[in-house]
């Protein structure tokens, strides 16, 4: 499970090879004992549960760097190492 970004107490993992379960593109994300899957397109949680103020902080997140968030989707699908991504300041 590559970590891709870190900030405000929030891991973001892309897993590789990730595509079987919720065929569309999506983030893990850790915070304090919860994790959720985040869809990149939409922002939509697929599973898991997150609390409302660090959903917010993934979701702004995710709308700043979604170009980036979705090649490094297509890297983690082919089984390559995805990039790392510059964490919300």
């Amino acid at each position: 499970m590559p970590i891709i970004s870190m900030f405000y107490g929030i891991l973001v993992a892309i897993y590789y090879e990730d595509s079987g379960r919720h065929n569309n593109p999506h983030i893990h994300v850790r915070y304090q004992g919860k994790k959720a899957s985040i869809s990149i397109d939409d922002g939509t949680v697929l599973a898991g549960d997150f609390p409302a103020k660090q959903l917010r902080l993934v979701l702004a997140w995710i709308d700043i760097h979604k170009d980036e968030l979705m090649a490094d989707w297509e890297l983690a699908v082919s089984g390559e190492e995805p990039f790392r991504i510059a964490p919300l300041q």
